[in-house]
């Protein structure tokens, strides 16, 4: 990169910011690690329902993770309404946040609070980088974890599909992860390309593999023979298969639900092509897929990023921490997508 970029983690606790200065050691950048957007929302939410006031949500479809405290708000017999477009940051399906008990109008009712939806909200990052002494930068890169567009069913099976189709359609083409025009089924990565304006965006999972392949040895080693990679986050733990500039497989299941023997086992069994999609999905999982050119290969070495990561202390794993922080991962992962995708090599 021959320009200052902003690069954006957006997890469902944190989001990860590292503020990248071309020519400056990565130790030196600019790096935040703050609320992520769907915090920040249910913290105005519970403040307005300490103050019994009832609420508009509007803005653009984002993170979800505000609606624990939104229900507490209107089962203490508060009201909530949303716009159209905000509604998606609840459910695919307007119907299901009408049997919320959720209003849907284009406009805020008389007397109730607006509370604004988004996972990137520029006015915010001009501010903040300005009393930082920062510039706004003209190139951004972001990442959120998108579920697809499932309005019919589980989002857990839209989420998967997403994966398949990296798999299938793309053959796991490492260039494919960060999108500069995200597939119209990826309606998060839309909503937060328009709020960003411009720049890249991917999946996290998919910046967390960037971020471990960001290492060289890691790359380097992922040409010789199949190698693992696992992201424990603090909502989802995903793992690839990865050799020789591919992904060859796919495993992702909800970390709340994993102890460091259960997600051992189930690793074990990825690693040889014996963990099936039914067998994760059962288990309230998103999925496993292998590549069938991925049969009899090994894939030994396992490298392990992520919050949640201490699962699998003592398990013969590699802890990773690429760019010398583990919790910017995602952000050099998208350093090393946004280079990949110019056709160039960046590595830490």
């Amino acid at each position: 990169m021959d320009q200052p970029v902003l690069c954006l983690d957006i997890g469902s606790g944190t989001q990860d910011v590292l503020y990248y200065i071309p020519g400056r050691e990565l130790e030196n950048c600019p790096k935040f690690i703050l609320p992520s957007p769907a915090v920040m929302a249910g913290q105005r939410i519970e403040k307005l329902g300490n103050a019994n006031k009832n609420i508009y949500l509007y803005g653009h479809n984002m993170g979800g993770g505000f609606t624990r405290v939104l229900k507490k708000h209107m089962q203490a017999g508060l009201q909530a309404a949303v716009h159209p477009e905000a509604a998606y940051a609840m459910s695919d399906s307007p119907d299901n946040v009408r049997a919320m008990g959720i209003d849907i109008t284009q406009n805020c009712p008389p007397g109730f609070a607006p509370v604004y939806l988004a996972d990137f909200d520029p006015g915010f990052w001009q501010s903040y980088l300005a009393q930082a002494g920062l510039d706004y930068p003209e190139m951004i890169l972001a990442s959120v974890q998108d579920h697809g567009f499932h309005p019919g069913g589980s989002n857990r099976l839209g989420r998967f599909d997403i994966w398949q189709k990296f798999l299938s359609r793309e053959q796991g083409d490492l260039q494919k992860l960060i999108f500069d025009v995200p597939p119209k089924e990826m309606t998060r990565l839309i909503s937060l390309k328009q709020c960003m304006g411009g720049g890249l965006v991917c999946d996290t999972g998919a910046a967390a593999l960037l971020g471990a392949l960001f290492v060289p040895e890691v790359e380097d080693l992922s040409d010789e023979q199949g190698i693992c990679v696992v992201n424990a986050g603090n909502s989802h733990t995903i793992a690839f298969l990865v050799y020789r500039g591919r992904v060859m497989g796919i495993y992702e299941h909800h970390t709340g639900m994993l102890d460091g023997e259960k997600l051992w086992a189930q690793l074990e069994k990825f690693r040889c092509g014996r963990l099936s999609n039914e067998e994760v999905f059962e288990d309230r999982g998103h999925g496993c897929r292998i590549l069938e050119e991925a049969s009899g290969m090994d894939f030994g070495p396992v490298f392990l990023l992520g919050p949640r990561r201490r699962i699998l202390e003592g398990f013969g794993v590699h802890f990773l921490c690429p760019g010398g922080d583990m919790m910017l991962a995602g952000c050099f992962g998208m350093l090393k997508g946004a280079a990949l995708l110019k056709g160039r090599k960046y590595n830490a």
